[in-house]
């Protein structure tokens, strides 16, 4: 078994299409519009299935907004230089909620982005960006 995709729902799937493209440097990989089912949807990622698992954005017409609740932690991208990072998505327009350095208790160096819809994204530096 692996996992295939993590599906998040959007209030403005351009929005967050651009977020996950232009901020994290994720491929748009495809698309699917569903009028009659009211919903569209987009899958983005570092590459596809089943190499890579992906992140299905879905638009539900009509909902532009979600209560994320308080189950939902964060995802996380490993990354080669959690500062360097942090300066490109900053730049992008990105918002970086917790800023590059140690996690408590360890040497691990991480940061946090918050999306357009208030989703968690951590950023784990990793030798080989995985």
């Amino acid at each position: 078994m692996r996992i295939l995709h993590t599906m998040l729902r959007v209030g403005d799937l351009q929005r967050a299409v651009d977020f996950y493209t232009k901020v994290l440097g994720m491929n748009l990989l495809r698309t699917t519009e569903r009028p009659e089912q009211k919903y569209s949807l987009a899958f983005v990622g570092y590459g596809t299935n089943p190499e890579h698992a992906e992140l299905e954005l879905t638009y539900n017409h009509g909902v532009d907004k979600y209560e994320l609740g308080t189950a939902f932690g964060h995802m996380a991208i490993g990354v080669p230089d959690v500062y360097a990072a942090c300066d490109r998505i900053r730049a992008a327009g990105g918002n970086i909620t917790r800023e590059p350095g140690p996690v408590k208790g360890g040497n691990t160096v991480i940061a946090f982005v918050t999306d357009p819809d208030g989703y968690k994204i951590e950023l784990i530096q990793r030798d080989s960006g995985a």
